[in-house]
């Protein structure tokens, strides 16, 4: 069942109905429909205002006639109002109708059939000799979220992480090594080891030009494949993707592809000879670009006067390298916004050497920044916050919560993992993902409030509810829910499927996030105001699947977003 379907299917039958003349591109459809911003205005209503050219009517007499041919009391009541055809539904038959629904479908209610379509996703992206830093959650929570919001609506995702191990800082870094390292501190230091050879470099280099030149010269060497170099930037590697797998097997991620910078190469031979051939390579003082000047654009930078490839290289013969491979419908990547003009870039680059399905199928989905209690993150100043320590630190304060709150719940070290690295991720998801996020601990694992915990606790008291219930045998009487507080709950549940569509239409998990809080706060209303279990058998059975159907969806909205929905806390 989806609502808003049902209801323009009602209302175009009303309008046929009351005018045989109207086009079918006029009559009203799903997308037309609006919420109306207070429940005593209807559950939908439809603007008529769009009808009066083509009826040469005032949109209050085409809304009476729609309202009166729409008027099926066991369905629900049609109003006009002011121009809009407010429609009120019948309250029983609603709840039973949503619940009936969501409760038939399980994890599954929302869910698309298989479309065929493909997705690739471009995210995380760590850098290699780098720990993993709150600076790529965003970019990883973002990625994550919409791969599993894309499968849930039918598509086929490709996830991969594009690693960062292609460029002149890990000749630096490999420099750093020769100099002041050796194997036995990097096995025993790990990435933390390679980062503070890292810092090191810089800091030394401020006093020492000579440094930028050796690292550039082992840089090289890593090029041409140089044995010592490929060995040494090789274990540099293996150190860093087992250290961010620990994180990554905390968060619950997985990736279907590793292939880096480093992968592509030797691919990047055809995106230069391509652009030649088709005229679109020009010199430019030493190095070759693409002139981007007509789309008010500064050139794209293909090869550097030394003849050295740069990000946009890479990134064109990435995008080729997909679609041959994958075969995609739409490629996204969750990169932050500062690199807005390389994308479009990129795009038009692809769409000048004659690849249409650019324009239509590769997106940037920017996101803001991430700061930790009002700092920003620098690697090269020495000045990070490790997504590792975060997410730790994060799980011992949800401990220290619910020894204080709950001091005999059982399974106690499992409930703070889950709330403790899922107060990480909603904050993150929570808000609309180009905002900048400015990352406090008091906020976060707040159990009060927009956030992580107050869902989760709500999906655990969903949960002690039903424990706490008996099967009374009794049929449900959804008469027991057309009160205000069930309604508005039920309004929530009906609606979660748009959210859905709406997160991925827009590649923003948060609508879901947003959505799933919502039904939070509106269960949580009526479970103050409305008694659940009392003496009214068929009345409490209605509740009770109000209930489960709560925590159902508060369940799947947080697995879209890759949280975990402890059942006690």
């Amino acid at each position: 069942m989806d609502m808003r379907q049902s209801v323009a299917e009602l209302l175009r039958e009303a309008a046929r109905a009351a005018f045989p003349q109207l086009p079918e591109a006029e009559l009203p459809q799903p997308a037309m429909l609006e919420v109306p911003p207070d429940s005593e205005l209807g559950d939908f209503a439809f603007p008529c205002f769009r009808l009066s050219k083509a009826l040469r009517m005032a949109p209050p007499a085409i809304a009476q006639q729609i309202a009166g041919a729409a008027n099926r009391p066991e369905v629900a009541s049609a109003q006009n109002v002011g121009g809009y055809v407010n429609l009120f539904f019948h309250r029983a038959n609603f709840a039973q109708n949503v619940l009936e629904d969501v409760l038939a479908r399980g994890r599954d209610y929302g869910r698309e059939p298989e479309n065929g379509r493909t997705v690739v996703l471009d995210y995380s992206s760590i850098n290699i000799a780098k720990r993993f830093h709150i600076g790529h959650l965003s970019t990883t929570m973002l990625g994550n979220s919409l791969k599993r919001i894309y499968a849930h609506l039918g598509w086929r995702t490709v996830g991969i992480n594009h690693l960062g191990d292609w460029g002149t800082q890990f000749g630096k870094m490999i420099a750093a090594f020769k100099r002041w390292g050796d194997w036995e501190m990097v096995e025993k230091g790990g990435v933390d080891a390679l980062t503070a050879l890292y810092v090191r470099f810089h800091q030394e280099e401020e006093g020492d030009p000579c440094l930028l030149e050796e690292g550039r010269a082992w840089f090289r060497r890593i090029e041409e494949g140089d044995p010592e170099a490929a060995e040494i930037f090789g274990r540099f590697k293996e150190l860093t993707l087992k250290d961010a797998q620990k994180v990554y097997d905390l968060l619950g991620i997985t990736f279907d592809s590793y292939n880096g910078e480093a992968f592509f190469n030797d691919k990047m031979g055809r995106v230069i000879d391509e652009l030649r051939e088709k005229g679109l390579l020009e010199e430019s003082e030493g190095a070759f670009v693409v002139d981007l000047e007509a789309y008010k654009m500064p050139p794209c930078l293909i090869l550097k006067s030394d003849g050295a490839t740069l990000y946009a290289t890479r990134d064109l013969a990435a995008a080729l390298w997909r679609k041959d491979t994958y075969h995609f419908d739409k490629c996204l990547y969750v990169v932050a916004y500062q690199q807005n003009l390389h994308f479009r870039q990129v795009f038009k680059v692809l769409e000048l050497m004659g690849y249409g399905w650019a324009k239509d199928q590769m997106e940037h989905v920017a996101f803001g920044m991430v700061s930790y209690e009002g700092q920003a993150m620098s690697t090269r100043e020495g000045n990070v916050v490790h997504l590792d320590e975060l997410l730790a630190r994060a799980q011992e304060k949800a401990l220290s919560v619910i020894e204080e709150k709950s001091p005999g719940l059982p399974g106690k070290a499992d409930a703070a993992r889950a709330v403790g690295v899922g107060a990480v991720i909603f904050t993150t998801l929570l808000n609309s993902r180009i905002k900048d996020i400015d990352f406090w601990w008091d906020r976060a694992l707040n159990f009060d409030g927009d956030t992580g915990p107050y869902v989760q606790y709500t999906h655990a008291r969903c949960c002690s509810v039903l424990r706490k219930a008996e099967d009374n045998g009794a049929a449900p009487d959804y008469r027991a829910l057309t009160d205000d507080e069930a309604q508005a709950v039920l309004r929530l549940l009906s609606r979660f499927p748009e959210a859905i569509r709406q997160a991925q239409k827009d590649n923003e998990p948060s609508a879901v996030t947003r959505a799933t809080l919502d039904v939070a706060k509106a269960f949580n209303k009526y479970y103050y105001e409305r008694r659940i279990l009392d003496a009214d058998a068929p009345g409490t059975k209605a509740r009770l699947a109000l209930t489960r159907a709560v925590r159902n969806v508060i369940e799947l909205g947080l697995s879209l977003i890759g949280v975990k929905a402890p059942e006690q806390m």
